[in-house]
């Protein structure tokens, strides 16, 4: 049996913890990270695209300076993250050498994904590598941020970049199998889940538990990040680390782990989110033509936009109007209110000469437009 929600997707986020990165914090697992590069590798072979969520940083500083215990006091689990940054990208960038590809090293926070201009950023920054070829490695920021290092965890961040590039999967690598009905360390009857609603109450009921000493994760957190993953559209998958060719596997549909499914398509929740939630910054007044190409499902061009009204940033939400002054869209820009008003009314190959750089050649995107 084969499960065509994992066969069928383009997009995969992985993330690996840090029990798996550092075999249970005895040091960081060559062999392991060796084996992920290959499996990408060939993964990226078959036209599929991987973004890989890394945990380990603390736990391979903890190794490093020879701290055997995970420390309580924030600057020092700061210091051991700054240490341990820098061996895990050594060893992922030569282990990903081997096949001939590139990597790219992206440290984020929360609040890089909470502030609208950096998370359009660090969105473009993670497509335009894509595009590239190049296999992005991110982490959390956890040498600059303090709350997050005592109540975040990497699970959450993995959702948060499914998220951000719309991905169509989240393969989380742990050391359990998978989820299981009851914890079978302490019930020997409890049975694994193969596939489930993502987001149901229940499931985190059954998660409960805590993590590792060299972890701040554990089933409930991988639940919940399921859950946050579900509302792009993105299913996700809790597998075994240690099972051979997990990657590979998934990602031909076999039925490892356990399966939590999104409901929702990721296009469809993108719009719904634009239709429902959100306040218009201000308005782009547009021609005829631009409104017939919107209705037709093209982007909006810079040169279809005849007034720009309101004081807005990059990223903003957005009306699209006719001059009548009705409303045909909604959006968000690719450019802030005085970059569009300099841009207005010419073609999109004049943008870089006239703002002396270019982001994308549309006002706003198709795939960031919903007509009203």
């Amino acid at each position: 049996m084969t499960t065509t929600r994992t066969a069928s997707a383009h997009r995969l986020v992985i993330k690996v913890g840090s029990a798996l990165v550092t075999s249970n914090g005895e040091g960081l697992d060559l062999v392991a990270i060796s084996d992920w590069a290959r499996q990408i590798a060939e993964l990226r072979e078959t036209g599929k695209q991987a973004i890989l969520v890394s945990s380990g940083a603390i736990a391979c500083g903890l190794q490093r300076l020879g701290w055997r215990k995970r420390p309580s006091a924030v600057h020092e689990l700061q210091a051991a993250a700054a240490v341990g940054q820098m061996g895990l990208a050594q060893v992922y960038e030569r282990a990903f050498a081997r096949y001939h590809l590139h990597t790219a090293q992206i440290l984020l926070t929360h609040d890089d994904l909470a502030d609208r201009k950096r998370y359009l950023n660090a969105r473009s920054t993670l497509s335009t590598l894509l595009q590239f070829g190049v296999v992005p490695i991110i982490n959390e920021n956890d040498t600059v941020v303090t709350d997050e290092i005592k109540f975040g965890d990497n699970d959450t961040l993995g959702a948060l970049v499914a998220n951000l590039v719309e991905a169509d999967c989240l393969i989380i690598l742990t050391d359990q199998q998978g989820l299981f009905t009851a914890d079978p360390r302490k019930n020997p009857g409890a049975t694994l889940i193969s596939e489930a609603q993502a987001g149901l109450p229940a499931l985190e009921a059954m998660a409960g538990g805590v993590g590792t000493q060299f972890g701040k994760g554990g089933m409930i957190t991988k639940v919940v990040a399921a859950k946050r993953a579900a509302r792009s559209g993105a299913h996700t998958v809790i597998a075994s680390g240690h099972v051979s060719d997990v990657i590979l596997r998934l990602a031909r549909g076999e039925p490892l782990g356990t399966l939590l499914v999104s409901e929702t398509q990721p296009l469809t929740a993108r719009k719904q989110w634009l239709a429902d939630h959100l306040q218009l910054n201000g308005k782009l007044i547009l021609d005829s033509g631009a409104i017939r190409a919107l209705k037709e499902g093209k982007s909006l061009l810079p040169i279809g936009v005849l007034m720009v009204q309101g004081d807005f940033e990059r990223g903003a939400a957005v009306a699209c109007v006719s001059s009548e002054g009705e409303e045909v869209a909604r959006g968000l820009t690719n450019y802030g209110s005085s970059d569009s008003r300099r841009i207005a009314r010419h073609a999109s190959q004049d943008i870089e000469e006239i703002l002396g750089y270019i982001d994308e050649p549309e006002i706003i995107h198709r795939d960031n437009l919903i007509l009203t």
